[in-house]
């Protein structure tokens, strides 16, 4: 029994130390996953594996880290989900790139979001010219949404991933 409340402790310490870890990194970095963010993945998953459970590598013990992660998760989005001030610090708060045209240059160097990104998510929406956008959002799961300044006010989400879909998706 005492083993078992050690991997509780220690599965609660990594699960707390990646939820800080993935709130520093930014929300840029999980809207594009490329070869080596899946190898890090990879890599973290199995240096906290033994983090958590120890010297104990039976069925139970493995049961027991993967039901107090099920369980913190499940407890961590409720308490997103109901407290505004929780959620505050846990979630980065959607950023204004584009207002009726005109760039926030502060807020891209912050973000380190290129000039050439931008324009690449406004391509991906047909709009040509930064001055037909009404506004442009770094959205908190890091993609960008796009909104145009014409009548139609027409809206977009651009996914800042390196795959296209087909337009019958859309």
């Amino acid at each position: 029994m005492i083993q078992l409340l050690e991997i509780v402790g220690r599965s609660v310490a990594v699960y707390i130390f990646m939820i800080i870890a993935v709130r520093f990194t930014g929300k840029k970095e999980l809207s594009q996953l490329n070869t080596t963010d899946v190898i890090l993945i990879l890599l973290i998953s199995n240096s906290v594996q033994n983090a958590m459970v120890g010297s104990d590598t039976s069925l139970l013990g493995g049961l027991c880290a993967a039901a107090v992660l099920f369980a913190l998760n499940f407890i961590l989005k409720k308490l997103i989900f109901k407290s505004s001030s929780f959620r505050n610090i846990i979630n980065q708060k959607p950023e204004i790139l584009i207002h009726n045209g005109q760039m926030d240059f502060k807020n891209l160097s912050k973000l380190e979001i290129t000039q050439d990104e931008l324009e690449e998510a406004m391509r991906e929406h047909g709009i040509e010219k930064i001055k037909e956008v009404k506004w442009a959002i770094f959205e908190i799961d890091g993609n960008i949404s796009i909104i145009s300044g014409n009548n139609n006010l027409k809206q977009t989400h651009y996914k800042r991933k390196h795959q296209r879909k087909n337009l019958t998706e859309m």
